[in-house]
C-alpha cells in the first residue's frame, strides 16, 4: 500500500501540468473542499520554480503517510542526501509554536520509525507564505543524528534554505526506491492508534510490527522534541 497520494521524480513534477497532479491528488482524497485544492495548487506552483535547478537529482511526494500520528506530510522531497520535511501554511503570516512542533514531529517520527531514514539527514522546513518578517540567514547544523531543527521559510527564502541545508549534507545520495519500499516501524499508543483508524488509516499501517520501535525509540523522540522546544524558549520564540 502506498504511503502517498502523489510521486515523481523531480524531473517529471516540473514538466507535469499542475491541474495533471491535483486531479491525482483528489482522486486519493474522500472529500475534498476548495481551499485544499487551492493551497496544492501553491504548494505545487513554489515548488516548481525552485526544484528546477534539482532536475534528476532527487524525488518528490505529497500528502506522504505518517500512521502512528494520523496525518499526511504536506510534502516530502529527497534531493540528494537529504529527506526534507515540508509543511506549508498557506495564507499564513505567522510561523506558530504549533506549526513548528508539527514538523518537528513529522521529522522525528520517520528519525525513529522509518528503518531507510534512521541514518540520513532530515531537515523539516516549515514554509508561511505570507510572512513578511526577518528570517535567519543560514540553517543551523544538524545533531549527531543528522536531524536538524525545523526551519523556518518563505516562498522567497525556500530555495535558499534547501540549498543552505545540502551545503552541510556530506553524504551519498538517497535511493529513492529503496527509501520509499522501507519498513515503517510505528508503536502507536492507543489514543494514538485510534486517532490514525478515525483518520482513514488501517490496521496494518499502524500495527506494531517491529519490537525495535518499542521504548527507546519513543523515549529518544521525545527528549528531541522538548530538545528543541527549550532551544526556542531560550531564543525568544
Amino acid at each position: 500500500m502506498k504511503r502517498y497520494y502523489y510521486s515523481e521524480p523531480i524531473a517529471t513534477f516540473i514538466q507535469q501540468r499542475s491541474a495533471e497532479i491535483v486531479g491525482e491528488l483528489v482522486c486519493h482524497s474522500t472529500s475534498v473542499e476548495q481551499p485544499q485544492r487551492d493551497a496544492w495548487l501553491e504548494e505545487i506552483s513554489i515548488l516548481k520554480n525552485l526544484l528546477e535547478r534539482y532536475r534528476g537529482h532527487g524525488k518528490i511526494y505529497f500528502e506522504y503517510s505518517v500512521p502512528r500520528l494520523g496525518k499526511r506530510i504536506d510534502v516530502v522531497a529527497l534531493i540528494g542526501p537529504v529527506i526534507f520535511v515540508l509543511e506549508f501554511k498557506v495564507y499564513e503570516k505567522l510561523f506558530t509554536s504549533f506549526a513548528l512542533d508539527q514538523v518537528w514531529d513529522y521529522a522525528l517520527d520517520l528519525k525513529n520509525f522509518h528503518e531507510p531514514s534512521h541514518d540520513q539527514y532530515i531537515a523539516p522546513i516549515l514554509v508561511a507564505t505570507k510572512f513578511g518578517g526577518v528570517l535567519p540567514s543560514a540553517p543551523s547544523a544538524p545533531a549527531r543524528d543528522k536531524l536538524m531543527p525545523p526551519i523556518r521559510a518563505t516562498p522567497a527564502s525556500l530555495a535558499d534554505a534547501i540549498a543552505g541545508v545540502l551545503q552541510i549534507a556530506r553524504a551519498a545520495p538517497i535511493d529513492p526506491t529503496q527509501w520509499e519500499s522501507g519498513r515503517y516501524c510505528p508503536t502507536p499508543t492507543i489514543v494514538e492508534a485510534a486517532m490514525a483508524l478515525y483518520n482513514g488509516h488501517s490496521v496494518d499501517e499502524i500495527s506494531r510490527s517491529d519490537e525495535l520501535a518499542k521504548g527507546r525509540h519513543e523515549r529518544v523522540a521525545i527528549d528531541r522534541r522538548l530538545e528543541v522546544r527549550g532551544q526556542r524558549g531560550r531564543r525568544g520564540r
